[in-house]
């Protein structure tokens, strides 16, 4: 089960980083209720929502959200929208073992569009090792078995992806947003 249709995810990308571009969640809430959209949670301060908004676009409720933002807060914000069913199908896709490994190390860069095959060829995976990489659909899926912390791949996935909005969420929160949408 994965929530009633019209059940969506929001990922905001790049918000309460360093104590730049603030964006409490307590105000994204009322920002989304202002929308019309209803049932809206948060989790985490890094820009995760679910709500409910009948069926659109995805496409369409990420415009209003990142409109409905710099009218709020002052400041563009990239958002992207998944259905409840695309965030789920997304999880299912994962190439990596992901029930046995560390979820903080496990992370899915989620894309608005298909990453570009060619600019990905590019990225040499020898040059990152240990680190490691597979594209889904629309999501890169990175597995760093030191951590990210010193990690130079996603800094070089996301130069790949150039010209797309990118947001990263690690699979704790992938697997908490799942939670979310079934409630």
């Amino acid at each position: 089960m994965t929530g009633h249709p019209g059940t969506y995810v929001a990922l905001l990308r790049g918000i309460n980083v360093g104590g730049h571009r603030k964006v409490p969640m307590a105000e994204l809430r009322q920002v989304m209720d202002g929308l019309g959209w209803t049932d809206v949670r948060t989790h985490l301060t890094s820009g995760n929502a679910v709500f409910t908004a009948g069926e659109r676009s995805t496409g369409e409720l990420a415009a209003e959200l990142e409109a409905a933002i710099a009218g709020h807060f002052g400041f563009p914000v990239a958002c992207l929208v998944r259905t409840a069913g695309e965030l789920r199908a997304a999880a299912d896709a994962c190439p990596y073992p992901a029930a046995d490994l560390d979820p903080a190390r496990l992370l899915v860069l989620f894309l608005d569009r298909a990453p570009d095959a060619g600019r990905l060829a590019a990225v040499d995976p020898a040059a990152f090792a240990p680190d490691e990489f597979r594209a889904g659909e629309r999501e890169l899926y990175c597995w760093f078995p030191n951590g990210m912390g010193r990690s130079k791949l996603p800094g070089a996935l996301e130069a790949a992806c150039r010209g797309r909005t990118v947001t990263g969420r690690n699979w704790r929160t992938v697997t908490k947003l799942l939670e979310m949408v079934r409630r």
